[in-house]
């Protein structure tokens, strides 16, 4: 083998490897472009006004509070009828 086919040789190696890093790049490039449009979607199902998972969270703690102040009066009323039948029963 002479020089020449030897530098030949040489630069079609590099060719093929620059051939190799441009569609390991445009596949990089390709994939970057789905997540973006997955964070994309994650962040309307996590930021959505109406029906993302902040609103339900605000639903949910609406809830605990009104639930709760109820829970509350029905035991504050169960122990006053349990203290008021108490006091009748022993004069």
């Amino acid at each position: 083998m002479s020089g020449s086919e030897a530098g030949q040789e040489h630069w079609l190696q590099l060719d093929v490897k620059i051939d190799k890093i441009c569609n390991s790049v445009d596949h990089v490039k390709d994939r970057q472009e789905q997540m973006a449009e997955d964070i994309a979607k994650i962040k309307e199902a996590v930021y959505n006004p109406d029906e993302g998972l902040y609103a339900r969270l605000r639903s949910l703690e609406a809830w605990k509070s009104t639930s709760s102040k109820l829970i509350w009066t029905l035991f504050t009323s169960t122990m006053g009828l349990i203290c008021a039948f108490i006091i009748k029963s022993f004069p």
